[in-house]
């Protein structure tokens, strides 16, 4: 149906609170690199989008920033812990007083306030993220709440978002459930993008992601000494609250001359720059469904090394490259990819075109707002 005929009430655009990321526009994370295509998508299609953010999260002065998105503040606590649960809190109080047609939820975390909009009459969109529960990063306490939250969201959610069919097997043997497999799209890069100073196309080492234990960080960092004996090696992220990791990576970074240690990036030209001349990209992700900066790093042209799991498998196909997590391992198939241009070359265009043909924004954007009317069908149906 189209959108422009969706009229749930009052013969008015249809209305989607979106809640559980960092805000519009923000740069912080995959959600987030989500709701910057989706929510622009929406409103040029007619929808009413309110965006609950958090403060200092959010660049209101982007210039890509689309101001027909309404950005909300909420309030919540700044804790490792508890930072998704109260703005999750604050900002589905505030969405229930507006009363939107439908609420797209990102994050199992807010499964415990979907009981809320359930009660107010909201229909739920809830993409449920990866297995947050095996996460290394999370101590006994915080994997429980996680737990907790994917069991609230299995059953209090409207319907359920997998962005992997990896994903949605483990849901359904865990919790019974169905929904829709949506993944994250990406940006194909048909130009030549400058290249960043002091390194050369295809000749460096790229390793980009949050510095936590589950992105098997510790294992490349510990391969990084004999990769930089052969090449130069470019470290992109950060915990985000300091620790071990990023510790770790400053001493590389500080006693190894072809170490380069950038820390979150939030320029995505530069950052597109980097996978698209990088010799080897490195994904050491080991929990999680359909990873945005896979997907992108492929979208990019970049010869990708993954670590050998269920999601990585997937979302790489059948020409991927792939590695158990020891440092000896990382550092020989690494050091093999940046010396083989063959290989090299053979990987990016594979790369290139499994991102165009499956990952898609315009794919991902379609089919989100394709399951939002229905979910505004059927709020329509109950009033």
């Amino acid at each position: 149906m189209p959108v422009g005929h969706l009229t749930p009430r009052e013969n008015r655009m249809p209305s989607v609170a979106i809640i559980g990321t960092r805000g519009y526009p923000s740069y912080y994370g995959g959600f987030e690199t989500a709701i910057r295509k989706l929510a622009p998508y929406l409103v040029h299609r007619g929808w009413d989008v309110s965006v609950y953010s958090r403060p200092g999260e959010v660049r209101l002065d982007d210039p890509n920033r689309d101001h027909r998105v309404q950005t909300v503040m909420t309030q919540g606590l700044e804790t490792k812990s508890l930072s998704t649960l109260s703005y999750g809190w604050s900002a589905t109080r505030h969405a229930i007083r507006r009363s939107p047609d439908v609420a797209l939820v990102m994050n199992v975390a807010n499964g415990y306030w979907l009981p809320m909009l359930r009660r107010a009459g909201i229909p739920t969109l809830v993409n449920v993220d990866g297995i947050e529960w095996d996460r290394a990063k999370w101590n006994r306490i915080a994997k429980r709440v996680f737990r907790t939250g994917a069991e609230l969201t299995a059953r209090h959610g409207t319907m359920l978002v997998y962005d992997s069919t990896e994903i949605a097997k483990r849901w359904h043997v865990d919790f019974g459930t169905g929904g829709r497999y949506i993944p994250y799209g990406s940006e194909i890069v048909d130009e030549e993008l400058p290249i960043e100073s002091g390194l050369s196309r295809r000749a460096y080492v790229l390793f980009v992601a949050r510095l936590v234990p589950e992105n098997t960080v510790s294992e490349f960092f510990s391969a990084v000494p004999a990769i930089a004996q052969h090449a130069e090696v470019v470290i992109v992220g950060s915990s985000g609250y300091g620790g071990e990791l990023d510790e770790r990576a400053r001493r590389l970074s500080e006693r190894l001359e072809r170490v380069r240690w950038l820390g979150h990036v939030r320029d995505d030209r530069r950052l597109l720059s980097l996978w698209h001349h990088a010799g080897a990209y490195f994904h050491g992700h080991s929990v999680g469904g359909t990873n945005p900066a896979l997907v992108q790093a492929m979208a990019c042209g970049a010869p990708v090394l993954a670590r050998d799991t269920p999601y990585n498998r997937e979302v790489l196909g059948p020409s991927g490259l792939f590695v158990s997590p020891s440092a000896s391992r990382i550092s020989e198939e690494v050091l093999r990819l940046v010396g083989s241009p063959d290989v090299q070359r053979q990987q990016a265009e594979a790369n290139t075109l499994r991102a165009r043909t499956n990952y898609s924004w315009a794919d991902v954007n379609a089919s989100y707002e394709r399951s939002l009317q229905e979910l505004c069908a059927t709020r329509r149906v109950r009033s």
